[in-house]
């Protein structure tokens, strides 16, 4: 088989539905061999029921059930059970527009890619806040700074897994994707699909950004609130360091020391950017602060198995 959709879902079943139908309206001609699959991650609604349903006019529709909580989890069964020679990931909350499957198939292609991410446009269910601006879409998984192909030689560039792909016999040389990183439930840690592309760049391995390879990415409104930025960066942050760790020989409770002033620093730079700065400048801040305070939540929570 030529290509697999992978669909990790958890709880959105309507959301899901949509996404769906995008995929129904892909353009691929007919001598291409592809299949969805959903990978239902524990839901509690009727997201079965509802693939069931569309299973009855999609046959190339697949469901299966990961009972282990967490995105990495269900991303790695999808992988596993895949049929397709590329791998295609995108989210619940994503319409993938008509091309984007026969894009990323032929820009592979082109460029001999193993691995590829693509253009990330939000659909805003209320105008974003004027803070809110594109410094801080990579919170949200959008990506629209550039509409062109690309290739990919730093982390700094990975995609987002709202839009990603692989060929499949990459995973057997860099592993599947790190349980101990992404979203489980409602903790909010990503990471995992960057994580995953650090590893294929480091097996140099080509990556690209294809700009005609096009999603839309739902955005909720709750996630335009500054509560969901600050949770998401202490969660990450957090989760990164109880999973990679910090350097540093010299720690009070697991915490190097240099840690601490550095979060002093942050700080008054964050009463200075409140103060006489931009609004975005200060949230930016405020945002570096947060990344400080996971971290050493993160550490702190360490502290056992590092004294062993």
């Amino acid at each position: 088989m030529d290509a697999s959709v992978i669909v990790c879902t958890y709880n959105r079943a309507d959301s899901l539905k949509d996404t769906i139908n995008a995929l129904k309206q892909q353009n691929v001609g007919a001598e291409i061999s592809w299949e969805i699959i959903v990978v239902d991650n524990n839901s509690k609604d009727h997201t079965k029921q509802l693939v069931q349903e569309e299973q009855k006019s999609l046959p190339r529709l697949r469901y299966l059930f990961e009972k282990e909580q967490g995105l990495s989890y269900a991303r790695n069964l999808g992988l596993s059970s895949a049929n397709g020679n590329i791998l295609l990931f995108t989210d619940d909350d994503v319409l993938p527009e008509p091309n984007w499957l026969a894009s990323i198939l032929e820009g592979m292609e082109k460029y001999n890619a193993d691995a590829c991410g693509g253009y990330i446009a939000p659909i805003w269910e209320t105008p974003p806040p004027n803070w809110l601006t594109d410094r801080f879409y990579g919170f949200l998984a959008v990506r629209i700074d550039r509409t062109d192909d690309y290739q990919l030689t730093h982390p700094d560039q990975a995609p987002f897994g709202a839009n990603m792909a692989f060929k499949k016999e990459i995973f057997q040389h860099v592993g599947n994707f790190d349980t101990t990183r992404g979203r489980s439930a409602n903790i909010l840690a990503g990471g995992e699909d960057i994580e995953m592309f650090e590893r294929v760049l480091s097996a140099h391995r080509p990556v690209f950004f294809l700009g005609s390879a096009r999603v839309h990415h739902k955005v909720e409104s709750f996630r335009l609130k500054k509560t969901y930025f600050r949770k998401w960066r202490l969660e990450s942050s957090r989760n990164i360091a109880q999973t990679v760790g910090v350097p540093g020989e010299t720690r009070l409770f697991n915490i190097p020391l240099y840690i601490f002033p550095q979060l002093v620093r942050a700080t008054l730079r964050l009463l200075f950017a409140k103060l006489l700065l931009p609004k975005d400048e200060a949230f930016q801040r405020e945002i570096i602060v947060f990344h400080f305070m996971g971290t050493i939540i993160g550490l702190y929570s360490c502290r056992a198995s590092a004294t062993k």
